[in-house]
């Protein structure tokens, strides 16, 4: 539980930022501040990028350091000194609303900005592979059970999990624990590949159950390779053919020169499949902003008013060219007008 003391620190300073008012907050900070997600960075990025054209405000600062670690740091404070914005690649949770509120972050927006497929990539040229979310937890699940026992992984190429599938070796770049895509994978791949195998379904507590669903092995054919997605692609083009890069469809869409995507339970990751709910890793993309900042840091109502709009976020938006599967029309309305109005998310 947090001192009184703390307390008072957060109250004292939230209310010298709501007493020092905009011109003020404007010699101390001029720039919106947005950290997060490293799937929702390029969006934001072009975004940043958009609004800096109108030569009214600066271009916003950009930081690619993971949902979890966003959303932490975008929750402990309102003032000066904390950021106005958290990319996501997943939504908020329950107790990180919490935990915003304790911190004196009680007035949210969100701004669900569109869809996004997690894409299992290789280096273009590699050899045919069609793995289903089972073969993928057996291949990178720290333990797998053999012959009723569990065990330290053995698999060291896919014929092995499968003797249907090629003799490839098992090799895999994904995010680390901090990020929202690893989050998604974990929910959306390995979970739901382990849930169909008996020695699982065997297991009655759910705890337990997770646990062994989610992790991952950690002799080097899983390797996390940070936060940037980038550093996965030049990785796969320059690495061993056959191995896999986990990250989101917009650096699938914007290499594919280098890397191609595979399918996944049969079902190949395009803009088309994602967009119509037949690709079954996708998941949905969120910005949250700060409602205390707005109005006190230069251009912030602006900034996400460009990033809900049409041109930004719509059919033909020039996101849309970066990789941003768009929301049904009426959907984007919807969240146009949360943005307009700043309606204050609530999930408690």
């Amino acid at each position: 539980m947090k001192s009184a003391s703390n307390f008072l620190a957060i109250a004292a300073t939230a209310a010298i930022f709501a007493v020092t008012g905009a011109a003020n907050a404007q010699q101390a900070r001029d720039q919106i501040r947005v950290v997060g997600s490293s799937t929702v960075f390029p969006f934001t990025s072009a975004v940043a990028e958009q609004f800096a054209r109108g030569g009214q405000f600066r271009a916003p600062i950009v930081e690619s350091i993971g949902t979890g670690a966003g959303i932490r740091a975008f929750c402990q404070g309102v003032g000066v000194t904390q950021p106005d914005i958290a990319n996501a690649s997943r939504r908020m949770t329950a107790s990180e609303f919490a935990t915003c509120k304790q911190n004196g972050v009680t007035e949210i927006t969100e701004l669900k900005i569109g869809f996004d497929g997690i894409v299992m990539a290789v280096r273009r040229g590699s050899p045919a592979i069609n793995l289903t979310r089972e073969h993928f937890w057996k291949g990178l699940a720290r333990e797998v059970p053999v012959n009723g026992q569990w065990v330290r992984n053995p698999y060291t190429s896919w014929n092995q999990v499968d003797p249907s599938l090629p003799n490839i070796a098992i090799e895999a770049m994904g995010p680390p624990p901090t990020s929202g895509t690893r989050d998604s994978f974990n929910e959306l791949v390995l979970l739901e590949g382990c849930k169909n195998v008996p020695e699982i379904k065997a297991i009655t507590d759910a705890a337990e159950r997770n646990r062994r669903c989610q992790q991952v092995r950690e002799d080097g054919k899983f390797i996390e390779a940070g936060e940037n997605d980038n550093l996965i692609v030049q990785r796969l083009t320059t690495g061993t053919p056959g191995a896999f890069g986990i990250f989101g469809y917009s650096f699938l869409d914007q290499n594919r020169d280098r890397i191609e995507g595979k399918t996944v339970d049969g079902v190949a990751p395009t803009f088309e499949n994602i967009a119509a709910g037949k690709y079954p890793v996708s998941r949905s993309m969120y910005i949250y902003v700060k409602k205390a900042h707005v109005g006190v840091i230069p251009g912030l109502r602006e900034f996400v008013t460009e990033y809900a709009s049409e041109r930004a976020v719509g059919q033909r938006g020039y996101l849309v060219s970066r990789g941003l599967i768009t929301l049904p029309p009426a959907d984007r309305d919807t969240q146009r007008s949360a943005v307009q109005s700043l309606t204050n998310l609530n999930l408690m």
